[in-house]
């Protein structure tokens, strides 16, 4: 059964969150021994933080534990359905495109105001072999968490309501401040700073070259 997306309302905006996966991508712990010998057989897996609440965030937002993790529990269907997927990059839409993922979420779970996940890279597709390429060659990947939902301001700070609705995780680049869990947010990334990434413009350009064939 498909997952149908609401329309996005117009009190309501795409929501992004950018954070750092594990240093090199990969937590070692955090893989099972099934796993581990997936990764000795040329698989690949990021793990790390990819959400937190109740914690204001470097884009000014906070999401509140029981709307955060409500999210998580409904996502958790997916992962176990295996349609939990994401794109290389940040869309500005509320739909997946299927020629666009490079990934799949095969675990998700909490750790106190955190949201942990374990990341396989698809490396049969085109967008999943220029995330494998990425990583292989040292570009520091992050997740960027992406939903639907309005805001309101409180106090200076910025709210997440309660109609916040999780649609994915999609792989970024960032080459920001590198640490063992992702727990720096980076910052806001619009189109226009995206294009200074060079790994940004990679990603770009080999997704022109694969959408002109």
């Amino acid at each position: 059964m498909m997952r149908v997306v609401p329309a996005v309302r117009s009190n309501m905006k795409l929501i992004r969150e950018y954070y750092e996966l594990c240093d090199g991508g990969i937590c070692q712990d955090l893989l099972t021994e099934a796993e581990k010998r997936e990764v000795a057989e040329g698989a690949m897996y990021l793990t790390g933080v990819v959400q937190k609440c109740n914690t204001k965030n470097a884009n000014g937002r906070i999401y509140e534990k029981k709307t955060l993790f409500r999210e998580v529990e409904k996502y958790k269907q997916l992962v176990k359905e295996r349609r939990a997927l994401g794109e290389l990059d940040h869309p500005d839409s509320s739909v997946i495109s299927l020629d666009r993922v490079s990934h799949m979420v095969t675990d998700i779970w909490t750790e106190g105001d955190a949201v942990m996940a374990k990341i396989k890279v698809l490396q049969e597709l085109p967008c999943g072999k220029i995330l494998a390429g990425l990583i292989k060659e040292g570009v520091k990947t992050g997740i960027s968490s992406r939903g639907t939902g309005s805001v309101r301001e409180q106090n200076g700070t910025t709210m997440v309501e309660d109609d916040f609705q999780l649609i994915c995780f999609d792989m970024v680049s960032d080459p920001s401040t590198p640490g063992a869990f992702m727990l720096r947010e980076a910052k806001e990334m619009t189109k226009e700073n995206t294009v200074k990434n060079k790994a940004a413009r990679i990603i770009d350009e080999m997704l022109q070259k694969y959408e002109t064939k």
